[in-house]
């Protein structure tokens, strides 16, 4: 059987995409912005899957007509290479319908908070922050994303204790292409094994530096979950002078901004932006994802026994990762991946860890709905 002539697993989504297209098409969607941006990230997803199903049918067409003329001259060189070179791109292409259609994570599409925090190691592990804020920060770029520094507070020489910032997407033409489905994996204890610039013996020191990865809560997300978390009498707002690197309005004005949410007594404090509601709004900001981090947490406790994990604590004996200088190797010690590449990683060439984790959530997922399709099935 051809790949035209299988049976068409896309029908389904093929209709869903005919009638988010007309809801697209209405102008009453728009009334509702929480329902347009649900219905527009979904046509996105589903736009992906079929553009990519066309272009696999193309490819199998092409193919099906070199085999069908190399029956009649089956010593054509150029045929040959042809065809071969139609089957490899076949089977990518088949390859990445099938990532596509794989079970995924609905908070791949978001955009995230990140959060760099200095641990085991003192002023050294600090120090590996602000290297690990620079590699973030190139990466974002090779992806054409945007990365926002949220807060900041610096060690005595000049590290970095903890920075928050925010990378958004301009574009997310897929489920794939999000900013949490490359970065969630991020998440967790990085360990660096270096000589420090503090070490006077030349010794090697083993330092830990803790990342968090939160999917960003949105418009939709305060007003279908977080409504009555975030009302005003659930907030304690308090402002005080900023204990910044000074400059104009920064530590003579009470510019910096604390929010508590009483409920849950979580404290987000920002002071780095010029305004008193600049740093209100990014405390706002970092106060509702964290929130919508801990609901879904809750909701996943309910339906499931334990929750996908990120290390939140910075414990060297819980990594994920280790940058070692001295062998210019990082290893990541959940997929196994390994490269002597270390100066090219920190310089944002991440892609290849990153796809080791990828790949490796993938077949979890796929194995899982396999795993669930028998039981169903006995």
């Amino acid at each position: 059987m051809s790949e035209r002539d299988a049976p068409d697993r896309l029908a389904p989504l093929r209709l869903e995409h005919a009638r988010l297209q007309e809801s697209m098409a209405d102008p009453a969607l728009h009334d509702d912005p929480a329902r347009a941006r649900r219905v527009g990230r979904r046509y996105a997803e589903l736009e992906s899957v079929l553009s990519a199903s066309a272009q696999l049918e193309s490819t199998a067409a092409d193919l099906e007509t070199a085999r069908e003329l190399l029956t009649l001259d089956d010593g054509d060189e150029e045929l040959i290479a042809e065809a071969e070179q139609l089957t490899a791109r076949l089977e990518r292409e088949r390859e990445h319908l099938d990532d596509l259609l794989a079970p995924r994570d609905p908070d791949d599409v978001r955009d995230v908070l990140l959060e760099i925090k200095a641990g085991a190691g003192g002023e050294e592990s600090a120090l590996f922050a602000t290297e690990m804020l620079r590699m973030y920060r190139a990466y974002a770029e090779s992806k054409g994303w945007r990365l926002e520094v949220l807060t900041t507070a610096e060690s005595d020489l000049g590290g970095l204790k903890d920075v928050t910032v925010a990378i958004t997407a301009r574009t997310v033409s897929g489920p794939g292409d999000g900013v949490y489905a490359h970065l969630k994996h991020e998440a967790g204890v990085h360990r660096v094994q270096r000589v420090p610039v503090t070490e006077s013996q030349g010794r090697i020191h083993t330092s830990a530096v803790g990342v968090l990865v939160l999917p960003e809560a949105d418009d939709t997300d305060e007003t279908e979950l977080l409504a009555e978390a975030m009302a005003p009498a659930n907030l304690r707002i308090d402002v005080f002078r900023s204990s910044g690197p000074g400059g104009q309005s920064v530590n003579t004005t009470d510019s910096a901004v604390r929010i508590t949410h009483l409920p849950t007594g979580v404290v987000v404090s920002c002071q780095d932006q010029k305004s008193q509601l600049q740093n209100r709004d990014q405390a706002m900001r970092i106060l509702r994802t964290r929130l919508l981090d801990a609901r879904r947490a809750e909701q996943q406790a309910q339906s499931s026994a334990a929750r996908r994990s990120q290390v939140r604590s910075v414990d060297r004996s819980e990594r994920i990762r280790t940058y070692n200088f001295p062998e210019s190797r990082v290893a990541d010690h959940r997929t196994g991946y390994k490269a002597g590449n270390l100066s090219q990683v920190l310089a944002g060439d991440l892609e290849d860890l990153i796809t080791s984790s990828r790949v490796a959530e993938r077949d979890a997922r796929l194995a899982e709905a396999q795993a669930g399709t028998a039981e169903d099935q006995l």
